[in-house]
């Protein structure tokens, strides 16, 4: 789940302010019974945990006392994934949570924090809990001794609106409440020490006139982030958005980094690069049979549904579906396997390092604005150009196979992400070209997407050959996937055309 909150620093004689007035009419504040929360907290020897916003902890006085708390996109927002588990005994799933910032290092108690806790509940007329308040008195324990004690209040969000933990925090700040950075309690017992950098490099602001040593860098730092960030969200199959999944973000990662890899390598170590992108082609592979389930499932539905009034047998599509869901679950188990495999861990530490310290070549450290151009160039012109199975882009046969469109989508593909990590340097033209691509780019994979569905619906009609419902709903699927390829090859000559006008590729 994701948890919400805000946290506010109180001084030890400040009183907790009348709140009936911040809930909806009708609404009350309900006082719970106080609670004593004893917490140990699970980190490595160097706190790469704390160091990375994330915690895993044993609280007893909880009803599910292991909890793993990871840094989510919208700041005061956390994933909470809690489990039952002994003290001893802590949950192997939720080790292999931490595995992308502890990199299987041991884990020991690094702190333990005891909370007495008053906390109240702010409901509306329907008795809906709408937010948690709860005022904690903290005590950091080195053994029985208090090594030191703080106080702060928290408001979670729970059924209620951002609307209305604003006018909680204004009755809070009236009332002497401090508003503070968003500090767990594990890293204000921790101190200094679990306040420093995560291992994990973020990207730089790039100065008004950056090396190219600098843009590949956060290229890099960039691609790395994405990979490692969903590694525990696919593990908990949790989506993304509304409609995007944590495997489909992890491969996209994998892809892009893999990309900018070649197209930057003339500026890398060569026995450090290529090793890398051997890697992350395993990885992305393992990734891509379970995201190609995810998109054919999604696609039979949306297929099935495109003409309300010639509907297809809800059963025979059904029985398709059925063959998808055993492929996923299938390929799911792959994935997890890959995720709890040494070599995935050898994998997530090489990435770390990656993001702390590409190996450059000298060649790397001349102007971003005079190098990466020609860099930037070679994807571009292949694209442009074609080659090596590939027709050049504005050659493309409407009656080509399909295969021969597929061709120009990967290289178009690598265009696109080649121009993306240059993008935001050179500016201007090249982010109208960016842009641009990204629409050849959606043309292209819908091609592909239709393709692969057309004869994914075949495949499974053909191996069950006695079921004649199967067989012809089948085939009217793929009768409209191949009318959406049809649109697209027709609506790729102007999209190029745009792709390649004015200036857009002067710079290249």
């Amino acid at each position: 789940m994701l948890e919400e909150e805000r946290k506010y620093e109180v001084d030890k004689d400040f009183t907790l302010p009348d709140l009936t007035g911040s809930v909806p009419p009708g609404g009350r504040v309900v006082r719970l019974p106080p609670v004593t929360l004893t917490a140990t907290y699970l980190d490595t020897a160097d706190l790469r945990l704390a160091r990375a916003g994330v915690s895993l902890r044993h609280r007893k006085g909880d009803p599910l006392p292991w909890t793993v708390k990871l840094p989510a996109d919208v700041p005061g927002t956390r994933h909470e994934i809690s489990r039952v588990g002994k003290r001893r005994d802590t949950p192997a799933e939720l080790i292999r949570l931490v595995t992308a910032y502890s990199r299987s290092a041991p884990l020991a108690p690094a702190a333990v924090v005891r909370t007495v806790r008053h906390a109240y509940e702010l409901r509306d007329a329907s008795d809906r809990v709408l937010a948690e308040i709860a005022d904690d008195a903290v005590s950091v324990l080195d053994g029985e001794r208090v090594r030191s004690r703080f106080r702060e209040v928290e408001v979670e969000r729970k059924g209620g609106d951002r609307e209305l933990l604003d006018r909680v925090e204004s009755v809070l700040r009236d009332a002497g409440a401090v508003t503070g950075d968003f500090t767990p309690k594990h890293v204000r017992a921790l101190g200094k020490a679990a306040a420093g950098a995560p291992d994990l490099v973020a990207p730089d602001k790039l100065s008004g006139k950056p090396s190219a040593a600098d843009v590949v860098t956060n290229a890099i730092r960039r691609g790395v982030g994405r990979v490692l960030a969903h590694d525990p969200l696919v593990r908990l199959r949790a989506p993304v958005g509304d409609d995007d999944t944590a495997v489909h973000q992890m491969r996209v990662g994998c892809r892009r980094l893999r990309s900018d890899l070649r197209t930057f390598r003339s500026l890398l170590r060569p026995e450090w690069v290529g090793p890398l992108r051997d890697e992350l082609k395993w990885l992305a592979d393992v990734l891509g049979a379970a995201r190609d389930a995810e998109v054919l499932r999604d696609r039979l539905h949306v297929t099935a549904a495109a003409d309300p009034l010639s509907p297809l047998d809800s059963d025979a599509v059904d029985r398709i579906d059925a063959v998808l869901v055993r492929r996923h679950d299938q390929a799911l188990a792959s994935v997890d396997e890959a995720l709890t495999s040494d070599r995935y861990t050898a994998l997530v530490e090489a990435l770390v390092q990656a993001a702390r310290a590409p190996r450059l070549t000298d060649a790397a450290q001349g102007p971003a604005t005079k190098v990466l151009p020609r860099l930037v160039a070679k994807p571009w012109h292949r694209l442009a150009r074609g080659g090596k199975g590939a027709d050049a882009a504005a050659d493309l046969d409407p009656l080509a196979p399909d295969h021969r469109w597929h061709a120009v989508r990967i290289n178009g593909k690598k265009a696109r992400y080649a121009v993306d990590a240059v993008a935001p340097v050179l500016g201007g033209d090249a982010r109208k070209l960016a842009k641009s691509l990204s629409r050849v780019q959606e043309l292209l994979g819908e091609h592909q997407d239709a393709a692969v569905a057309a004869e994914t619906w075949l495949e499974v009609a053909a191996a069950d050959p006695t079921d004649h419902a199967l067989a012809v709903n089948a085939g009217r699927l793929a009768e409209r996937e191949r009318a959406s390829i049809r649109a697209v090859r027709a609506a790729f000559p102007a999209a190029w055309r745009r792709t390649t006008k004015g200036s857009r590729t002067s710079w290249l």
